[in-house]
């Protein structure tokens, strides 16, 4: 696939817009090519709220994917995170943490250890938006539906949604009682509860409650400790509260709970090169296909989190009043050991080893927000339609970090270290990041004449930020202090305001197809450094981020549904892009990666999607995203391997590894590279055929899923060693349900033939080794099989 010329299939997109326009008279054929009539909404159609009001997603003009109920059932998407098999454009990056763990829209996204920087994609749930992305990789249950907004969604969703936006919308309470329940068991120790009721309590007050289980067991089998690793158990409850207090105001509360305990993301060899380390590692096959790790320190990483919102809706007959009230409340403790070997002393492993004992990696995150949104929108669709509103959010961040290791004199290889010949380093900080942002937004879409619309719209936001902490090292008598984490404190306080908004024009040839055209100017707010090798004492905060983008589009479909299509150009220009970049000595022992702006850079590309229902028994649905995201920025590490044979040069050479003198650590000055975990081509198809069972009430049906992504790069720094080559999974499942609705069974099997691939590569700074790398894997990396048993009521 990959052979075909690059330039032909990028003509195609653009060919695909221009197609879609010049048929559009077959989408419309049984409408009036006037202005557009509003008819009522048949079965086939889908209603958003991805801007902010109900509205049909034919009718839309931006790019959005809305993935239901069904859909996640039926392909098993349980967590966010499974959600780039039904959205090509999304991306996810698993990290070592969930504080690194990321979104990724059409390319760009925030891949960051540091929790004073918000992410470039922004989560949404029910109206409340979470303030961190690590907030956002959690278990779907009970949805109503999650839209995935494309491109830069400032406007109406605010500061950190540069490159989109994921809405999540859970059900409501219902007016009569139902319930449902389903188990699912899969290979290798997975199993998964969840359940929800909901109906009436009287003529005005309505109630629903879901929780969920799981209990998944780990893939990667750890010999020190005789256990698999990498699993989690995760259970939460969410309650809802709907009430309406008079004809025209319903007020909806709701609660959640979640708490999660996992050993999760311990990382496995995959390259040694370095017999030493091999010797330390001890019987692990260090390959891409490795499963095993040899660790005595068990990675953690456990969470909790609650959200509570009040919701009133006040219908003034022309317009809607809303209100969204949210309190929201997140802890993660996490531990990630770094040397990778079974011992729980110190060893001897060369006196030149920076470290030879490494287990106590240890951060947490404490967050808790506040936030208010007030806004009017009309009712319907007119030739006037508009939203408004102002938002307001105060945020608390704490992030205390302690991390010790020891150094080995020496000794006898191998063998226990003396504790005379131990030499512990340590240090610890504690930083707390207090932000406050207000906001007032408004967009409008305008009826020129017949099917042509204007669309404006503008954001007025101001936010300030109060970063402050302390470093203190050593933290155990008798240590001495961690390599570039001496003892420090300082304090910073920085704000910003910023004026974007959208610009666009839209032509409905009737309501089942329509073309439209976009500029957005989109804003990420300042960043601070809040880990633990941050330069306290003489900070700088990191420049807002800044987008432009534009955007045009089709949107089509057949008056009876058979045929749906949705194809979208896009073009996006970002400055001062807020990345992570690898300021680590390892000769010195010095671990540092700091947040900080990269000069420019720049996505583009296509997406097609199109959905196929000849009849009641089979669909089709297909989707391409071609996206090509460029980065400019200098003074970066070089790939650690390049870096030894580094030249002395003078002048700003670009595209090379390079030293400024003799003993300087080389750096590197990058046009036109890759974005990380930025793959070019996406792909995806999921057939399904559904048929009733003679002679019973039971009908069967047949899903596959097939996923391609192209070749990316895991590090903004370019390294070689660290590229994800193409892969294709491909999903199945069978099962049969009552007609009715009321039991179902599915089989299913992830990744039918066993393709194996990697979410993250990096190198290790154990012993030096400069081809000895490090890997993480989902459990879908490998082929397994499951079931799943619902029942309605």
């Amino acid at each position: 696939m990959m052979r075909i010329s690059k330039n032909f299939l990028c003509h195609a997109g653009v060919s695909a817009i221009a197609l879609g326009v010049l048929l559009s008279p077959a989408l419309v054929f049984a409408q009036d090519q006037g202005a557009a009539p509003q008819a009522p909404l048949d079965g086939t159609d889908i209603v958003v709220t991805a801007q902010k009001r109900a509205e049909r997603l034919q009718d839309v003009p931006l790019a959005v994917t809305a993935v239901g109920a069904d859909t996640l059932a039926n392909r098993q998407i349980n967590d966010s995170s499974s959600l780039v098999q039904a959205v090509p454009s999304l991306t996810f990056q698993q990290g070592a943490t969930p504080t690194n763990s990321s979104f990724r829209i059409r390319g760009i996204g925030t891949a960051l250890f540091g929790q004073g920087v918000e992410s470039s994609v922004s989560t949404v749930v029910d109206g409340v938006v979470a303030v961190r992305q690590t907030q956002g990789f959690t278990d779907l249950a009970d949805i109503e539906r999650v839209e995935v907004l494309r491109g830069p969604q400032g406007t109406l969703f605010g500061k950190n949604a540069t490159a989109g936006v994921v809405n999540v919308t859970t059900a409501r309470p219902s007016r009569e009682f139902e319930g449902k329940a389903e188990a699912t068991i899969a290979e290798h120790g997975e199993y998964r509860v969840r359940g929800t009721v909901s109906g009436p309590i009287s003529d005005t007050l309505r109630a629903r409650v879901t929780g969920f289980y799981n209990d998944v067991r780990g893939v990667a089998r750890n010999i020190a400790t005789n256990s698999w690793d990498n699993g989690s158990k995760s259970w939460g409850v969410r309650g809802k509260l709907e009430w309406d207090a008079t004809d025209n105001l319903n007020l909806l509360f709701a609660a959640e709970y979640r708490k999660t305990d996992a050993d999760c993301c311990a990382s496995t060899w995959i390259a040694i090169t370095n017999p030493n380390l091999q010797t330390l590692v001890g019987p692990i096959d260090a390959t891409r296909n490795n499963r095993t790790l040899n660790d005595e320190t068990v990675t953690r990483s456990n969470s909790k989190q609650q959200t509570y919102s009040l919701q009133a809706d006040w219908d003034l007959g022309g317009a809607t009043i809303t209100s969204i009230s949210a309190y929201q409340k997140y802890f993660l403790d996490v531990n990630q050991p770094i040397e990778r070997i079974n011992s729980d002393v110190p060893l001897f492993v060369g006196s030149s080893a920076t470290y030879a004992y490494f287990s106590q990696n240890h951060g947490i995150v404490d967050l808790s927000a506040f936030s208010q949104e007030l806004r009017i929108a009309n009712n319907g669709n007119s030739d006037l339609n508009y939203v408004a509103g102002v938002f307001y959010m105060h945020s608390d961040i704490e992030r205390p970090f302690d991390r010790r290791r020891a150094r080995c004199t020496a000794g006898t290889f191998g063998e226990p270290c003396a504790t005379s010949n131990i030499i512990w380093q340590s240090a610890k900080s504690d930083i707390r990041l207090k932000q406050d942002s207000i906001a007032a937004f408004g967009q409008v879409d305008y009826r020129i004449i017949g099917g042509l619309k204007a669309i404006g719209g503008l954001r007025v936001q101001y936010e300030k930020g109060t970063n402050s902490g302390t470093r203190t090292a050593p933290i155990v008598a008798g240590d001495v202090i961690f390599p570039g984490n001496a003892s420090t404190s300082g304090s910073i306080t920085a704000s910003d305001t910023a004026v974007t908004g959208k610009a666009g024009l839209q032509y409905e040839f009737s309501r089942n197809a329509q073309v439209y055209g976009s500029y957005t100017r989109g804003y990420k707010g300042l960043g601070y450094e809040m880990e633990i090798s941050a330069d306290l004492a003489n900070q700088r905060v990191l420049e807002p981020e800044h987008v432009n983008a534009y955007e045009v589009g089709f949107k089509g479909r057949t008056a009876d549904g058979v045929l749906s299509i949705s194809t979208a150009l896009f073009l996006a220009d970002y400055t001062n892009l807020q990345v992570q970049a690898n300021r680590s000595d390892i000769a010195s022992g010095v671990v540092q990666f700091v947040s900080t702006n990269a000069g420019k850079s720049r996505t583009k590309g296509f997406e097609i999607e199109a959905t196929v229902r000849p009849d009641d028994h089979f669909s089709l649905t297909g989707a391409v995203t071609y996206s090509d995201a460029k980065i400019d920025i200098d003074g970066l590490n070089c790939p650690q391997q390049i870096a030894a044979t580094a030249p002395v040069m003078t002048g700003t050479p670009i595209n090379v590894c390079y030293r400024t003198a003799a003993g300087v650590t080389p750096t590197q000055n990058l046009r036109g590279a890759t974005l990380p975990v930025s793959p070019k081509w996406k792909i995806s198809i999921a057939p399904r055929y559904e048929a009733d069972i003679a002679g019973t009430d039971f009908a069967g049906f047949a899903q596959v899923g097939v996923n391609f992504q192209s070749a990316m790069n895991f590090s903004v720094e370019q390294d070689p060693l660290l590229e994800q080559p193409a892969y294709a999974l491909v999903d199945a499942s069978i099962g049969v349900k009552q007609i009715d609705g009321r039991y179902s069974l599915t089989l299913f099997v992830k990744n039918l033939f066993d393709e194996n691939y990697l979410t993250s590569i990096g190198h290790t700074s154990f012993l030096g080794g400069n081809y000895d790398l490090v890997g993480t894997f989902n459990k879908d990396a490998d082929r397994y099989f499951g079931a799943t048993l619902g029942v309605k009521f």
